[in-house]
């Protein structure tokens, strides 16, 4: 094999790294976002169910966040 055949492979495992890297990297921000998604998922249902829970306890009828908006 000549030089630049050699070259252009070595040229080519280099970028190879390289995007195995980046994918390694963005692979684990995915799964750090995913966490935290599921995170805050979990945290707007608890304050959601708080909600409901007080506004019963207020005496309403039907809790605020299941009313339609006045402009429906």
């Amino acid at each position: 094999m000549d030089k630049q055949h050699e070259a252009r492979i070595e040229h080519l495992e280099e970028v190879l790294a390289h995007l195995t890297r980046l994918t390694e990297d963005l692979s684990e921000v995915i799964a750090r976002q995913d966490a935290e998604i599921a995170r805050l998922t979990r945290r707007v249902e608890m304050l959601m169910q708080a909600e409901a829970t007080r506004e019963a306890e207020a005496g309403n009828t039907v809790p605020l966040a299941d009313q339609r908006p006045p402009h429906w």
